[in-house]
C-alpha cells in the first residue's frame, strides 16, 4: 500500500489540492502499477510562519512580493 504525504504552505484552494492529490495517486498508479484503492494520499499544510528558507520565513518572504 503506497503512502504518499505532501508538506505544502497553507494557501492553496480546494481545486488545487484535489488536483494535485489526483495527479499523484495516477502517477503511483502509472509508475508502480498499484491498484488505486490501496494509494493513500495526503497533505499536511503549515502556516508561512512555520517554514523558514535560508533564514527568512516564508510569511515574509511573502510579504517583501508584495
Amino acid at each position: 500500500m503506497p503512502l504518499i504525504e505532501i508538506h505544502l504552505l497553507q494557501g492553496r484552494s480546494k481545486e488545487q489540492k484535489k488536483a494535485l492529490l489526483e495527479a499523484v495517486t495516477r502517477a503511483v498508479q502509472e509508475s508502480i502499477q498499484a491498484a488505486p484503492e490501496t494509494i493513500r494520499v495526503w497533505i499536511q499544510e503549515f502556516p508561512p510562519d512555520e517554514f523558514m528558507t535560508a533564514g527568512i520565513l516564508a510569511s515574509e518572504r511573502n510579504k517583501k512580493k508584495l
